[in-house]
């Protein structure tokens, strides 16, 4: 989740910006590896494909599952309603699950679905090892577990490990005296005097018995990071809603439980865990003020630079110990991070660097959330993909466009008049590329942000207490688009707990499906691609065209077989170029398309004074 502290990704952390194997768990881990090494996506016909993707043989490969994988994120409250409540289920995604596999995804990622008061939905855990009742049972869990498996999918569940829920019962205890056994589970302080040297007007807004916050920390959702607690005079601190207090990870019992709670579902046969604002563990010991950068944020807060609460060096020694645990079981279970990092080089330490015993898969936010996020340019892409590429020890990268926290991308990079085509060009990118892909539900439909017009209707928090400035995350998380009918065909309820987006009679599964040239055959196309094409699969990768501000171009070859090139406008203007392949060492002359989202692209021989239309995306064999 993530609450996020701002709307701009580049200035957030995002956060809120989840005994022995048992047979199902070792059926589950075996049985789906070898499915999904060896399950070959259908050939997609789509308007936009003169020839159809050939259809490559690959050897089983001997790398983990994950390397090649394509994981969708799915927030289980808006994808599928199966009991007419309006509000999404887990019932609800083992009925679509036949959808996700003929879209060709390997795992989903599922946002929290553990037993919450859902004052952040979920985000805010009461217990770690069951399943909210709004969203089912254990047993409902069980059986999406192992109707995944019986299609070779995988299930990767959401962990919240920063904080809990303060109903969960560790906290009450924490909170109901300083003797009780819990208290140093949580982060507490006495606080300072309101007269003391120094304590400034913000901070005496938070004034208790004399005592106001031992220093200027934040809120992500408003106020003060530190919350007074009169049965035990004291604050504990919350870096996120004050309903969400932070764990004491210096105290080892807390990395024993949570370690624990990462296993009853590593028992139960998940595939592994997306780790919610990971680098947001550990705090400065000497709770250090930060460092006002000047400004206030859409709460009306400092704006600050966060160095004392995010991303501290203490984390990465959890994470090796960790990822151990996680390796101690089989079937290559994974550690997705979600980092919003500065650079690159700050990446690579999350990978573990040339040691490679931390996370597996990092989120790279630098390439779909950088600084220009709002700038669609050939010159930012390829500079962060080179980056990603070349400067975490070969490890592999994982990139992301879309999630829960952020306007979708097709809104962030769209202008208003390509948004389709730029939309397909971002999964050209995502799918075309050496990188794991990570992709948010309704994002191959072109989904649009809808956002609340009136501040009565927003339901996030953070629109809540940011309103007007910051209008909060509901735009991203509106139900799933399935038909043209009754709310979409998420629900059979009217008062869905979102409102279906407008734009749903003509943005859905059912008609897209029907379409050859939508956004849904071409994510599909491109997945297909992705899946059964050598090249495109484990091929190496090669800038091409590097000075060229306009076009972002690149070839993957393997060596033996034909190798592909990829071409992408990202301009509203028609461009030509010509490829020289030889810096590649790919000598071939026989140009034949794969996929083009132009027809006038579809017959091309050749490289040279090649005219791709505004936004175009081209993809060929060169043999």
């Amino acid at each position: 989740m993530a609450p996020c502290f701002s709307r701009n990704p580049a200035q957030r952390f995002a956060r809120h910006l989840a005994p022995s194997l048992s047979g199902l768990a070792l059926a589950l881990c075996l049985g789906s590896l070898i499915a999904a090494a060896g399950a070959q996506r259908p050939m997609i016909e789509t308007a936009t494909q003169a020839h159809p993707a050939a259809a490559f043989a690959f050897p089983a490969s001997p790398d983990p599952w994950w390397k090649h994988a394509v994981v969708y994120e799915i927030y289980p409250r808006s994808f599928q309603d199966s009991n007419g409540d309006g509000i999404g289920d887990l019932n609800g995604i083992t009925s679509r699950l036949d959808y996700l596999k003929t879209l060709g995804i390997d795992a989903m990622w599922i946002s929290p679905m553990y037993p919450s008061p859902q004052v952040d939905f979920g985000y805010d855990i009461s217990n770690y090892e069951s399943v909210d009742p709004q969203y089912g049972t254990l047993a409902d869990m069980d059986k999406l577990i192992a109707e995944s498996k019986k299609r070779g999918l995988r299930i990767c569940l959401d962990m919240v490990l920063n904080h809990t829920s303060d109903k969960h019962p560790w906290f009450i205890d924490a909170a109901s005296s300083r003797t009780s056994p819990k208290h140093d589970w949580y982060v507490w302080n006495d606080g300072k005097s309101a007269d003391a040297p120094g304590v400034t007007a913000y901070q005496k807004r938070f004034e208790h018995e004399g005592k106001v916050p031992p220093n200027n920390w934040v809120s992500g959702f408003g106020g003060s990071a530190w919350e007074w607690v009169p049965a035990v005079h004291q604050f504990y601190y919350h870096k996120f809603y004050k309903q969400q207090p932070d764990l004491n990870w210096d105290n080892p019992a807390v990395e024993k439980a949570m370690f624990g709670a990462m296993r009853f579902w590593l028992d139960r046969g998940v595939a592994g865990f997306r780790l919610d604002a990971i680098p947001t563990l550990f705090e400065d010991p000497q709770l250090r003020d930060e460092r006002e950068l000047g400004g206030v944020n859409a709460q009306g807060d400092p704006n600050l630079a966060g160095n004392y609460t995010d991303n501290l060096p203490k984390v990465h020694d959890v994470i090796r110990r960790m990822r151990a645990m996680v390796d101690s079981y089989p079937g290559d279970r994974v550690l997705i991070g979600e980092t919003y990092l500065p650079n690159t080089a700050a990446l690579d330490q999350w990978y573990g660097g040339e040691a490679h015993d931390e996370l597996q898969l990092p989120m790279d936010m630098l390439v779909g959330f950088h600084g220009d996020h709002d700038k669609l340019t050939a010159d930012s892409f390829r500079q962060h993909i080179v980056e990603v590429e070349t400067q975490v020890h070969g490890s592999q990268p994982l990139l992301v466009f879309d999630n829960h926290d952020n306007v979708r991308a097709i809104d962030r990079y769209g202008d208003g008049t390509h948004n389709d085509q730029i939309n397909k060009l971002l999964a050209t990118v995502l799918f075309t590329t050496k990188a794991t892909a990570l992709m948010y539900y309704g994002e191959e439909l072109g989904m649009t942000t809808t956002t609340p017009t009136h501040k009565e209707d927003v339901k996030d928090p953070i629109g809540i207490t940011g309103w007007p400035q910051e209008k909060g995350r509901d735009g991203e998380r509106t139900p799933m688009q399935w038909t043209p009918g009754p709310q979409a065909g998420f629900s059979t309820d009217p008062h869905t707990w979102l409102p279906v987006a407008p734009d749903y009679k003509t943005v859905n599964v059912q008609v897209e499906s029907k379409e050859k040239g939508s956004e849904l055959a071409w994510f599909e196309q491109m997945m297909a691609l992705r899946r059964s094409n050598p090249a495109l699969r484990s091929g190496t990768m090669t800038m091409l065209d590097t000075s060229n501000p306009d076009v972002l171009s690149y070839v993957r070859s393997t060596g033996t077989g034909p190798a592909v090139v990829i071409a992408m406008n990202f301009t509203a203007e028609p461009k030509t170029l010509s490829l020289d392949l030889s810096s590649a060492g790919v000598t071939g002359t026989s140009i034949k398309t794969l996929a083009a989202d132009d027809a006038s692209l579809l017959s091309i021989g050749t490289l040279k004074n090649v005219t791709l239309p505004p936004y175009a995306s081209w993809v060929a064999s060169v043999q």
